[in-house]
């Protein structure tokens, strides 16, 4: 018998419009992993190494990115985390508005696990909520 995993998400998102919508669109879906909102790069690069006194995301934990952000974006938090040895293999989802191809195959070159638009994503919210509800299931620790 497998046992299911509790699954924590990271919110990177500097509008807090779309983060209560992407939020709301999780819970609506029946995603009942917590949350923890970080409004750009920086802080989401303190929770996920615990150096947030406020906010915690345990493992495992998927990373749900925007890329347009102040401070540090998107780009900059991948390459941060992919260099980091205890942060590399942490999965992480780009959710934004961009849908350049350019910033699509940078993000790829950075072993995002996914590539989602914020205006596709919106009115079929279901399937991020699948996505993330199959990655759970499917996840196993060592």
């Amino acid at each position: 018998m497998t046992e299911t995993l509790n699954l924590n998400i990271v919110l990177v998102e500097d509008d807090d419009v779309a983060a209560e919508s992407v939020m709301r669109g999780l819970a609506r879906s029946g995603v009942t992993a917590p949350v923890t909102w970080a409004l750009d790069g920086e802080m989401a690069l303190r929770v996920l190494r615990g150096a947030d006194p406020e906010r915690r995301a345990q493992r495992p934990r998927v990373v749900l990115l925007d890329l347009n952000m102040p401070r540090m974006n998107g780009f900059e938090f991948l390459q941060h985390v992919r260099a980091d040895p205890a942060l590399r293999d942490d999965v992480v989802f780009v959710l934004t508005t961009s849908d350049a191809d350019a910033d699509r195959t940078r993000a790829y070159h950075e072993n995002v696990a996914g590539y989602m638009v914020k205006a596709s994503v919106g009115p079929q919210f279901a399937k991020l909520a699948q996505l993330l509800q199959s990655y759970r299931l499917a996840v196993r620790l060592p």
